[in-house]
């Protein structure tokens, strides 16, 4: 049987399983992040969306990745302290990951397989890059991470219908 993204469990922030399987239903947008990079302030961005559509079902789920210029230093506490000082983050966040190489999430893997990037590319190239699942937890698109919140708000709209 073919993997789901239901079949996968994470890591929250407080070192905790989180099993992916809650989110059924869902729209979901996963985006790794970083705290020193030029994209951070998407911050504002993925959470205006949140707070506009969680009620019709929209979760973001932030992955912290060190792996793209050292731009996600620290604890996930002082990460999560971070965000929520400087941008109100209220939407979940995960413990810190890899999301290339040989220690790359699980759900990395999976997801980099299910939408590839430019030319074909199964690699993350940088911070924010996004993924939206449908209700049905399939991965319908990947965007770049130049490709804004509000820039991607439509593909959400239409999914949350």
């Amino acid at each position: 049987m073919e993997k789901s993204i239901y079949d996968f469990v994470v890591t929250d922030m407080k070192k905790n399983p989180v099993k992916l399987d809650i989110y059924k239903g869902k729209v979901l947008l996963i985006v790794n992040t970083a705290t020193g990079c030029g994209f951070t302030p998407q911050y504002k961005g993925l959470e205006n969306l949140y707070r506009l559509y969680k009620d019709y079902g929209l979760v973001i789920l932030g992955f912290p990745c060190n792996q793209f210029g050292n731009q996600a230093p620290g604890t996930e506490e002082e990460i999560s302290d971070f965000c929520e000082l400087n941008y109100g983050v209220t939407f979940p966040q995960f413990a810190k990951i890899d999301v290339n190489g040989k220690d790359a999430d699980p759900l990395y893997k999976w997801l980099k397989e299910q939408k590839k990037g430019i030319l074909g590319s199964k690699s993350i190239k940088w911070n924010f890059t996004k993924f939206l699942i449908d209700r049905n937890g399939k991965v319908v698109r990947r965007f770049s991470p130049s490709d804004t919140p509000e820039e991607i708000e439509p593909a959400i709209k239409e999914l949350l219908g």
